[in-house]
């Protein structure tokens, strides 16, 4: 046997360097290249390993230096997002907090069902130096360390506490990155003396491989059954969730529902499947959904599932569907979600099941009634859509009329981030989304911080589209250093920074529950009170971007603001367009609801009138059986 002396991090680079992901005869590279920190866990480690592989080029694997770790794990989720998970990066940080800080971003790619090779630094496996710097000492196991805290948010997690274990743990780690069911996060703890420990490793380890990721054929039965159902349907629905766009199934679904007309809404993750403006498009669904789509689902009697993983946002925890005899037929390549809510399961590729439902239906579709009242449901849809973008308020802009301008200064392949706050829910319903890739809404996770890193993973993903990163003060003072590394690698991303001083979707949230909005606005504490009640901080964000490198631009108001969109359009580098709203809004009108328990008991007068309006609401709330 053919050998070669390497240390483990040597071995791993190489390895990564020779991994690749095909569907539908498109080969690409699985791991373009690896994001890092560096700290005494891995800097002569897998630090080592890498500038060798650079300046030897005995491996093609470039090293991204970012400035958080959490920041460079939602960087390489965002990029994996754009390529349809069949490409993501690799982190690797140091022992201790350099490693735990990648937690946050693992649940987020493992929750969003997002491949992320994750490669932390891990305390000494022969503990010869014990304890060590940053090492936890459990007194119920020497072999726990604070890595095992990636178990729980990972779809896969080894320790290599041997060189040899790399070989069958690396093959199981790209095995579930290239699984569109098991995907998530894939964690290699990665001890820092054994990263540095040479062994004699089979040539044939480093082989070009490449992971064929499939299209599952639906079952002729299950297909059969899905179609009888919805051949009996008076008032169907389709629900369009992430696994359309993922699958790629965009041109099956449109044909799909021009041919039955059965009406077409969507989740965060879905939106831009079909197009806003297509006559089966209803919009968003749920606690945040659009009156056209709340409506039919009401009505539904067939909801058809592709897709979705049905999260409490897209049921209005359990609410939205409330016709009694509804059933759901859930068009999934997981069967963890195709028989969700009692459903008739079928288990497939997004594509190749539409494809099998369209030719089991070439001759049915809806009634014609059912057409028309889709089309005057979109018709009313639209009419409060323009309302929210002609508010003309004072003597702030509403956030609702800065998302409009800025639908209509960008054009259809412009990419607009965001994750957190009021705006998801605000876009979930606004947002006029003609491409698949165009509404980038990490909404499985909601995690705050995530937008500005994303702008860096979306950017390189696709460097030919305008990438526009929509992120509120609250997020933005979460984690805005990934400007750093926008500005380092010379791309040009334009990051609208919205500032209203405070949490504007959790203080009204505060507001609607009973709370009056406690401890949700960035204010001083005042002294009479000892509340955070005072006077406005004299924060200046503005000030921080452009200390971060980035071009700041200032719109005061929404003329300012297209205005100062178009030269950050034209820009050649990052920049930021800085605008305030009114932090009270007004939002859309509510046509869903959200289940978020209220004090059954309490001394203020607006948590019991909040608990009355919450008692009415779950008693709507039901199982689907």
């Amino acid at each position: 046997m053919n050998t070669v002396r390497l240390t483990t991090a040597q071995a791993l680079v190489r390895f990564l360097a020779n991994q690749y992901s095909e569907r539908d005869s498109q080969e690409q590279r699985l791991i373009p290249g690896v994001w890092g920190i560096f700290g005494h866990g891995n800097v002569a480690g897998l630090g080592q390993a890498l500038l060798q592989a650079a300046v030897t080029q005995e491996a093609d694997l470039p090293y991204y230096l970012a400035r958080n770790e959490q920041g460079m794990v939602h960087a390489s989720v965002a990029y994996a997002k754009m390529r349809d998970r069949l490409a993501t990066f690799a982190c690797t940080a140091s022992t201790g907090p350099g490693s735990t800080n990648m937690i946050t971003g693992a649940a987020l790619a493992t929750t969003n069902r997002i491949p992320v090779l994750l490669l932390p630094s891990d305390m000494f496996a022969t503990r010869a130096a014990d304890p060590v710097l940053q090492q936890l000492e459990d007194t119920r196991g020497g072999d726990v360390t604070v890595n095992d805290a990636f178990r729980a948010v990972s779809k896969y997690f080894d320790r290599i506490a041997r060189p040899e274990q790399l070989i069958p743990a690396a093959l199981a780690a790209m095995r579930v990155l290239t699984d569109p069911v098991e995907t998530g996060a894939v964690t290699l703890a990665l001890p820092q003396d054994v990263q540095a420990e040479a062994y004699d490793w089979p040539v044939a380890f480093f082989r070009r491989r490449v992971w064929h990721v499939g299209r599952p054929v639906p079952e002729p039965a299950a297909v059969e059954r899905a179609a009888a159902l919805l051949r009996n349907a008076t008032k169907p629905l389709i629900v369009a969730g992430g696994g359309v766009v993922y699958s790629g199934a965009e041109t099956q679904l449109r044909a799909f529902a021009e041919a039955t007309g059965i009406p077409v809404a969507d989740t965060h993750a879905g939106k831009g499947a079909v197009p806003w403006d297509h006559p089966c498009a209803v919009g968003g669904i749920g606690s945040t959904g659009s009156c056209a789509a709340n409506e039919l689902a009401k009505e539904a009697d067939v909801v058809l599932g592709i897709g979705t993983r049905y999260s409490d946002f897209t049921t209005a925890s359990h609410t939205v569907f409330v016709n009694p005899d509804v059933t759901f037929v859930n068009l999934n390549v997981a069967r963890l979600d195709a028989v969700k809510h009692s459903a008739e399961p079928l288990v497939a590729d997004a594509r190749l099941g539409l494809q099998a439902l369209a030719g089991a239906l070439t001759d049915w579709e809806v009634d014609p009634a059912y057409r028309e009242h889709t089309r005057q449901l979109i018709s009313r849809t639209r009419e409060i859509e323009d309302r929210c973008f002609t508010v003309g308020h004072g003597p702030l802009p509403a956030q609702t009329e800065i998302l409009g301008a800025l639908n209509d200064v960008l054009d259809d392949r412009a990419v607009v981030i965001n994750a957190a706050g009021s705006m998801p829910g605000d876009l979930q319903q606004l947002w006029r989304a003609r491409d698949p890739k165009a509404y980038h809404v990490e909404y499985a996770y909601s995690c705050m911080g995530y937008e500005v890193a994303a702008g860096v993973g979306a950017k390189m993903a696709d460097p030919s589209r305008e990438v526009v990163v929509l992120v509120g003060d609250g997020s933005y003072l979460m984690m805005a250093q990934e400007i750093v590394t926008m500005v380092s690698e010379g791309l040009k991303v334009v990051i609208v920074l919205v500032q209203n001083h405070g949490f504007a979707s959790i203080g009204a949230l505060s507001e609607a529950l009973g709370s009056q909005r406690f401890g949700t606005k960035y204010r001083y504490r005042d002294g009479d009170s000892g509340l955070l009640d005072g006077d406005v901080l004299p924060v200046d964000l503005a000030a921080n971007a452009s200390s971060l490198g980035a071009d700041v631009l200032h719109a005061t108001s929404v003329e300012e603001f297209r205005t100062a969109m178009e030269k950050a359009k034209a820009a050649q580098r990052t920049t930021v367009v800085h605008v305030e709203t009114d932090l009270y809004g007004p939002n859309p009108p509510a046509h869903g609801w959200w289940d978020v328990p209220v004090s059954q008991t309490s001394a203020l007068d607006t948590t019991r009138t909040a608990y009355e309006t919450y008692a009415a609401h779950k008693r709507t709330q039901r199982h689907y059986l």
